[in-house]
């Protein structure tokens, strides 16, 4: 099991930043580079994943969001990875308790867009999640209503840290999270799939 999966040494943090990736695109390579320099991450692992459970339509083959993902990522410090496929996990929660047993040492932080943030109260065993790993939150500027409403907002206000703490994120125990405003470049998978670029 463990040659299919990435290296990381005890002592390491890692960021995890989940998603079907469909297509992959500079903006998910953008917020990987500023998630590494402003939480203080020694690596991002992008976990490509075979399916997302909330989204009733497929994506493209794993395979082919894998190769376009690779080829483009172009840092020392950002890994693509098909994690869920090898572990046969389908669920965020089943993901981290997996890679929490096999990377003993290693501290995981999740990392999500505000939009996920939003509705995070849908995903399985969210509370659980926001309980054993830190959460970075990177947003656009101006999307701070709808995750400061949110139902996880709320129900773990007083374990958010604020942004000029971010560096300290990764060395945080859970609960804790944090919430950045990011410039975003204005790209999305949604519509570069509705032009037709990936068919």
């Amino acid at each position: 099991m463990r040659h299919t999966l990435p290296f990381a040494m005890p002592g390491q943090t890692v960021g995890l930043f989940g998603g079907s990736f469909d297509p992959p695109h500079k903006g998910h390579v953008h917020v990987s580079r500023e998630a590494l320099k402003r939480y203080g991450l020694d690596r991002v692992w992008w976990l490509v994943s075979p399916g997302n459970p909330l989204k009733a339509r497929g994506p493209a083959a794993l395979d082919r969001r894998l190769q376009a993902a690779r080829a483009l990522v172009h840092h020392p410090s950002v890994e693509v990875t098909d994690i869920e496929a090898h572990l046969g996990t389908r669920y965020t929660a089943q993901t981290i308790e997996r890679l929490q047993t096999l990377y003993p040492g290693v501290r995981f932080v999740w990392l999500m867009g505000a939009d996920n943030l939003a509705q995070f109260h849908r995903w399985q065993r969210w509370e659980w999640i926001m309980r054993s790993v830190p959460v970075g939150v990177l947003a656009r500027p101006g999307e701070r209503i709808s995750a400061r409403t949110s139902v996880a907002a709320q129900r773990f206000r007083d374990a958010k840290m604020p942004a000029s703490a971010a560096q300290l994120l990764g060395r945080s125990d859970a609960p804790a999270w944090c919430f950045l405003n990011v410039p975003m470049l204005d790209v999305s998978s949604s519509d570069i799939r509705a032009r037709g670029e990936w068919g």
